[in-house]
């Protein structure tokens, strides 16, 4: 029994994931990183681990009735943790996208800023004071009627719902119309009206061609439907419904991402023309405030609209007050060049975790412990300076701050390191070292401590010659200025610069469309996959092949089953409990729900039937239970498997599994599996590869290994495009395009631009110093 008030988290016997029976004790009170290669278990001790069990710990407190349903999510694989306090997890995941949230919902800075107009605004002679609801889209006391609060307004038109004018409704003239029985539905409901539906779309007169697509009216008549001959016939009664309409309908109402993404392409939005898109109601935007209506305040970067509340009169002191000192943190962590009224989805994983982090800092907790998963991903080295005074403001406060890490700059300014290794997958899961930081200098097997403490410097790199320059814009778009932008063919690009000064701006300007791109690759951190039936083996398609191996067996061929026997996306093999996704969703009615192993299949995805057919001793469950790097072993005479299976391990990923659910993958760990997909297709050169900071997750014995192949597809004749924030990885480049000097308004533009040594001269940037020492290190 430890002493109630032990200075110490202990954890004893861990053993989630791949951790063999971890012991480690680490202080309270401190700024502890947990580093160590990718898939070395390091997430699994600091979230899969001490946050699960300071989350079940929590759960146990609340109602038995939600216990009940929380119950069954399951404990971490721990002995005992002993002097754990409360904790909160700042991680990159991001909530469903919606238009309506914003950074100022996420930081709740909205809250402070419709209080201030409530209260303090200056409003027009005899108007009535309002409620601070009434200066927010989001309810219906402030929500523009025309655009109930999104801004903006979505319309269709002829030429959008027929693209092809030459065919008859018969044959599918409006192409917006729903396929199948529905779309038959509605053209034989059209010929009962009288309509000619055998005639080409362009013949029909013009009153009839609006009224079928654009009309409200909703006629009933009695369809006498023509069938097959042999099938009875019945007449029915079937409503009408315009094209306009049923897209309308759809992009509202439908649960379905797919039907509503094919409706979305019939439609145009085009800001609101009551409101101009500030989405309020006319009586909000009557109330000013320093001047300007909320709409526009919000539209300012934070650090603009700070500086805008300077001055204010005495009686809206104290509101004005509380707004800056939140504002405060969030521009420290390098967002001031972000407005409130900025969508979520628009944000990075890291732009929106800083901003959950900037928030904390407000809310006043202590002997809390925080969990952060890489807060310095997509940072600046200039901004990580920054994030360590608002991790060590939260050390202060009283709490402990335990962050996952990879960038060395950040693990050199904590105070206690808990090195997890030796390397990935079953090759890891040993706590390696747990004490201070320049104790793990010690520590022979420690990658960790190669790169801390023994790096040798970057051997010079000569620098590509062009075969051609590729080049971009001019660009206005965000804070890009009729920017125009030269990149080399054949080389390796780096393009740099603070958060939010235009890289992801410019780079996104790329297209298959402009001289000098024969093949373009977009390599970003986007999920493979939304729900546990997406996973590795189906991406890449080497799954295909297993389920051919499998329905080649004779056990296989003597049941009857064929390939698609081996499928769990299709009835036949797949546990029907589950669906096949192995995980039944637990809903829960006041939190996110959850997902837990099925109780029929015990998450192995298939029915017994399916599991009595073994390749070479192992089930297809089995097969997808194995690391790439035993997989790589156990296909190795199956060449179309193990060409899939090498493309994977190249990128550093052999500690995967082949069924791992997409929704347990790190964006790095996405991107690196579609960088694989690409590797494995054999080399195709003229391609252009763009990749949008592909060293986020990356422990820096990865990022050489991922240049490595980067640098292969370049010597290969491809060009290589990266937005990076790695001053390694840009010392290696053949060419960088410094963009700033800062964020939002103060970047935009090119300030450096060349070889990287010509970069780290330059006086224009915040780049230049921190690459210089990279190149000298």
């Amino acid at each position: 029994m430890h002493h109630p008030h032990d200075p110490y988290v202990r954890v004893r016997g861990a053993r989630e994931h791949n951790l063999r029976n971890v012991d480690v004790d680490i202080p309270r009170d401190v700024v502890a990183v947990f580093t160590g290669v990718s898939g070395s278990g390091k997430s699994s001790l600091a979230f899969g681990t001490i946050y699960a069990e300071a989350q079940r710990r929590y759960f146990e407190s609340v109602a038995p009735y939600a216990r009940r349903l929380i119950h069954q999510v399951g404990a971490p694989k721990v002995a005992e943790i002993s002097g754990l306090p409360p904790a909160v997890s700042l991680e990159q995941r991001r909530s469903g996208p919606t238009s309506r949230s914003s950074v100022g919902t996420v930081t709740n800075l909205s809250n402070s800023l419709r209080m201030l107009f409530s209260r303090a605004g200056d409003y027009p002679p005899g108007a009535e004071r309002l409620d601070s609801d009434a200066f927010s889209p989001n309810t219906a006391a402030g929500a523009c009627p025309e655009c109930h609060g999104l801004g903006r307004v979505h319309r269709t038109t002829e030429e959008l719902l027929v693209p092809d004018p030459s065919l008859s409704v018969r044959e599918g003239a409006i192409a917006a119309w729903p396929g199948a029985w529905q779309g038959k539905n509605l053209r034989d409901i059209l010929d009962a009206l009288g309509y000619d539906v055998d005639r080409p779309w362009r013949e029909l007169p013009a009153e009839q061609r609006e009224w079928i697509l654009f009309t409200d009216e909703q006629p009933v008549v009695t369809v006498h439907p023509v069938r097959d001959a042999d099938r009875i016939q019945r007449p029915y009664q079937g409503t009408y419904m315009s094209a306009r309409r049923y897209v309308m309908k759809t992009f509202a109402d439908s649960k379905s991402p797919t039907l509503r993404t094919k409706a979305e392409r019939f439609l145009t939005a085009a800001p609101c023309a009551v409101c101009g898109g500030s989405r309020l109601r006319p009586e909000a935007l009557a109330v000013t405030f320093a001047g300007r209506t909320v709409a526009e305040l919000a539209a300012l970067p934070l650090a603009e609209l700070a500086a805008s509340l300077e001055g204010t009169s005495e009686a809206a002191r104290v509101l004005t007050e509380d707004l800056k000192s939140r504002i405060a943190p969030v521009v420290e962590l390098g967002l001031g060049y972000l407005s409130l009224d900025r969508p979520t989805p628009t944000l990075s994983a890291g732009e929106l975790q800083r901003l959950r982090l900037a928030t904390q800092l407000r809310s006043g907790l202590f002997g809390v412990v925080y969990v952060l998963d890489e807060p310095s991903a997509g940072l600046h080295p200039a901004d990580t300076e920054a994030l360590l005074t608002v991790l060590g403001r939260l050390k202060a406060a009283g709490n402990s701050v335990f962050v996952v890490e990879h960038h060395l700059d950040v693990v050199r300014g904590a105070d206690w390191i808990v090195d997890v290794g030796p390397r990935a997958g079953e090759h890891g899961g040993r706590v390696l070292h747990s004490g201070p930081v320049a104790d793990l200098a010690g520590v022979a097997e420690s990658a960790t401590a190669h790169f801390l403490f023994g790096r040798s410097p970057t051997p010079a790199r000569e620098v590509r010659s062009p075969r051609g320059w590729l080049k971009v814009g001019p660009v206005t778009r965000h804070n890009l200025k009729n920017l125009t932008a030269e990149f080399p063919l054949g080389a390796f690009t780096a393009v740099t610069g603070v958060s939010g000064s235009g890289k992801s701006t410019l780079i996104s300007e790329i297209t298959e469309e402009l001289d000098g791109v024969e093949r373009l690759v977009l390599v970003d951190q986007r999920p493979i996959g939304r729900t546990p039936r997406s996973n590795l083996a189906t991406y890449t398609g080497l799954f295909d092949v297993v389920r051919k191996e499998f329905a080649a067996t004779q056990a296989a061929r003597t049941r009857g089953y064929g390939v698609g026997r081996f499928s769990f996306n299709v009835a036949g093999g797949r546990c029907e409990t589950c669906q096949g996704e192995g995980f039944v969703s637990v809903e829960l009615l006041f939190l996110p729900s959850t997902y837990t192993p099925c109780p029929d299949c015990g998450g192995t995805r298939y029915n017994p039937g399916t599991l009595e057919v073994t390749y070479r001793g192992l089930t297809v469950a089995q097969v997808l239970d194995l690391t790439v790097e035993a997989a790589a072993e156990f296909f190795a005479g199956t060449p179309a498997v193990a060409r899939s299976l090498r493309a994977l391990l190249d990128v550093g990923l052999g500690y995967l599994r082949l069924g791992q659910p997409a929704t347990e993958l790190s964006g790095g760990e996405a991107q690196r599996i579609k960088l694989a997909s690409e590797l494995q297709r054999g080399r195709r050169g003229h391609t252009l590869y763009l990749l949008d900071e592909p060293t986020t997750g990356l422990h820096p014995a990865d990022v050489e290994l991922l240049m490595h192949h980067l640098h292969a597809l370049v010597d290969a004749g491809n060009t290589v495009v990266v937005v990076e924030h790695d001053m390694a990885v840009v010392a290696g480049a053949d060419w960088v395009i410094d963009l700033g000097p800062g964020g939002g308004e103060e970047g935009g533009r090119i300030v450096a631009v060349g070889p990287p040594v010509v970069v780290s001269g330059s006086s224009g940037g915040r780049t230049a110093s921190y690459l210089a020492r990279a190149l000298s290190a």
